[in-house]
């Protein structure tokens, strides 16, 4: 019997994979290992997303520029990470996802250090770009797991490494306060950087390399296409609340974005290689899973922008809590760790109720997270037992989706498939900040020389919250029904410890 650090899982790969020949997955000796690396690298990449929020109203004087072009150092990073999950998903399928994750780690770390140095606009809105490129990991991280892991550990592990997406932002904004608080804000980049360092070396040695599961190019035009479509569409989307929404530039982006979508949608479907394999997403398992993933990523988000500003606001407004950055941002992290708990709670249920059943009560506990912060607004804990519910639906529901993916696609698109989910999310967070933003600021009151919104815009924005995540599980439960029976897995795990 060969040693453990060399085994492989043979399996015969789907009608779908090239040629039908047999593809063999290499399994760790240290599985927990590699997923601890992986969920790690994921917590660093999503704690960008939300590190520069404690400084951001500072950005104008410590970059020397206006406050309008500062608030692009949060938005490039967001454009980046939407265009980068796709096309990272893809590499990994086409020249190996550990190749891709190092790569993924080394530009996050690379793009810290550029932030880190940083004194001026142009280069700290470089090293946000790369720093949103890092976010590539995730979506590869997820689609690797099947493939290293026992499928004992493999339905946790996905959970798990999902819940990274926005267990990484809940726990950026305390840090983030703490470490501005504390010191120099070039120390936020010098850990980022540290820790991204770190993750590269970590997964080069940790994670194995898997064989390519297909050959082929990656398709560049449609790369491109993808890029400017969803560059243009976000921009319109995440500065309408500046410009407003009937503004030309906002319908301009918006508008462009859409046309270059159609125009990358219908060259992808007559692509050999295309980048993102739109019949296999236009299952209804896959296209009804994505658009959940739009609204549950909506709901995630709209919890994010309004609840820390309800508890920074005054107390003068009658509603308002009072609290600082930092004790803001530690009201909210529990809420982030909930996800990460929930993550053998979600796996369990897959295994047992089925991933379409797992997102369909992930999305309603979510929207019973809002309508309990409608109901308990009135101190800071009442709130943090909102945000730990609303956070509890948001990991339930990410961890089911993956699974419903990498379920429905052919090995070969696992990767490319996961970005694509992951960026209907990013996609239902921009849209989430932007109608957040916009409620927020069309009913105001006066607090001295300046206007906050008022109680009224707070509990809409609860009550929409809640909406988005009702629609996402009405959606889930058009998706065809995905029996996952317990045996299944159970045999799985006794093959796996025969081997052993």
């Amino acid at each position: 019997m060969p040693p453990r650090a060399t085994m492989c899982i043979m399996h015969i790969d789907s009608p779908d994979t090239p040629g039908g020949t047999a593809s063999a997955a290499p399994r760790t000796d240290a599985p927990l290992l590699a997923v601890v690396v992986l969920c790690l690298g994921g917590l660093a990449a999503a704690m960008t997303q939300t590190m520069v929020i404690p400084i951001q109203s500072e950005l104008p004087r410590l970059l020397s520029t206006s406050a309008s072009n500062a608030g692009w150092v949060v938005t490039v990073t967001l454009l980046a990470a939407a265009v980068t999950m796709p096309v990272a998903g893809r590499l990994g399928d086409l020249f190996g996802k550990q190749r891709v994750l190092v790569a993924s780690a080394s530009i996050l770390a690379v793009g810290s250090a550029v932030a880190a140095t940083s004194d001026s606009l142009a280069p700290m809105l470089s090293g946000r770009v790369l720093q949103g490129m890092g976010m590539g990991f995730i979506p590869v991280g997820i689609s690797i797991i099947r493939d290293i892991c026992p499928p004992r550990l493999a339905g946790t592990s996905v959970a798990a490494m999902s819940a990274t997406l926005g267990v990484g932002g809940a726990i950026g904004l305390p840090l983030s306060a703490w470490v501005v608080q504390s010191g120099n804000w070039h120390a936020l980049f010098w850990i980022a950087t540290g820790l991204a360092v770190a993750i590269a070396v970590a997964t080069w040695f940790a994670v194995p390399h898997v064989a390519p599961a297909t050959s082929g190019r990656l398709d560049l035009l449609g790369a491109g296409l993808l890029a400017v479509a969803l560059v243009s569409f976000l921009v319109g989307v995440s500065k309408a609340a500046q410009w407003g929404w009937g503004d030309p530039r906002t319908l301009g982006a918006i508008a462009l974005g859409l046309v270059v979508g159609l125009v990358w949608g219908a060259y992808e479907l007559r692509h050999d290689e295309p980048l993102v394999d739109l019949r296999t997403s236009a299952r209804p398992t896959v296209l009804l899973t994505n658009l959940a993933a739009v609204a549950i990523g909506f709901g995630m988000m709209a919890q994010s922008i309004v609840v820390p500003q309800l508890l920074q606001l005054p107390g003068a407004t009658g509603y308002g809590l009072g609290q600082s950055i930092l004790a803001a941002g530690l009201w909210m992290a529990p809420a982030g760790l909930m996800m990460m708990v929930f993550a053998p709670v979600s796996s369990q249920l897959i295994r047992r109720a089925g991933a379409r059943t797992t997102l369909v009560l992930g999305a309603a506990v979510l929207g019973t997270g809002y309508l309990v912060a409608l109901a308990l607004m009135g101190a800071p804990w009442q709130l943090l037992v909102a945000s730990c519910v609303t956070s509890a639906g948001v990991g339930i529901g990410y961890a089911a989706m993956p699974t419903l993916i990498l379920d429905a696609v052919p090995p070969r698109e696992a990767g490319a498939a996961v970005g694509l989910n992951a960026l209907m999310r990013s996609l239902g967070t921009t849209l989430a900040a932007a109608v957040m933003a916009t409620l927020l600021s069309s009913s105001t009151q006066a607090l001295g020389p300046v206007q906050v919104p008022t109680q009224g815009a707070f509990q809409l924005c609860f009550v929409i919250g809640a909406a988005a995540a009702f629609v996402g599980m009405l959606i889930a439960l058009a998706a065809p029904r995905t029996v996952a029976p317990a045996a299944a897995p159970r045999q799985a795990d006794a093959v796996a410890a025969q081997a052993d």
